[in-house]
């Protein structure tokens, strides 16, 4: 059995570094695997308006609708919520000095961006995600 087969461990897909590397793009596995953050207003979804539902590029795991997107200006695709609650993971993130939540795909754990306090409503809130951990499936 080769140590690069994926496990799904209750809903979760584990990838051994080497399959990851193998997978994603360059960028999707800084953004995704190292936690990384494109530059702004670089990426392929920050001005992109079609239908549709964005998913985990990592593993697929449905993430937001684009009805939930606004330009919120910052230089990343932003959105108001999660299409499922349960898709997205949160934590705490104190790097590079400063107390921000970190959003992470709750399927493959991968890097999707941050969550802030400051968006429309009816949630008041901006996930300001990478582009890179995005892939648009058009309605």
């Amino acid at each position: 059995m080769p140590d690069t087969k994926t496990k799904a461990t209750d809903d979760k897909v584990i990838k051994s570094e080497e399959q990851w590397r193998r997978e994603l793009t360059p960028m999707q596995y800084a953004v995704l695997r190292e936690k990384a953050t494109e530059r702004p207003f670089s990426g392929e979804y920050e001005h992109d308006h079609r239908a549709g539902t964005y998913v985990c590029a990592g593993c697929g795991n449905v993430l937001f609708e684009s009805d939930a997107k606004f330009d919120s200006g910052c230089g990343w695709p932003s959105f108001t919520q999660p299409a499922v609650e349960s898709h997205i993971d949160e934590e705490r993130d104190t790097t590079h000095g400063m107390i921000r939540t970190e959003v992470l795909c709750a399927k493959c754990s991968g890097h999707l961006g941050h969550v802030f306090p400051d968006g429309p409503g009816p949630t008041g809130l901006r996930y300001c995600i990478n582009s890179a951990a995005l892939k648009l499936e058009p309605k």
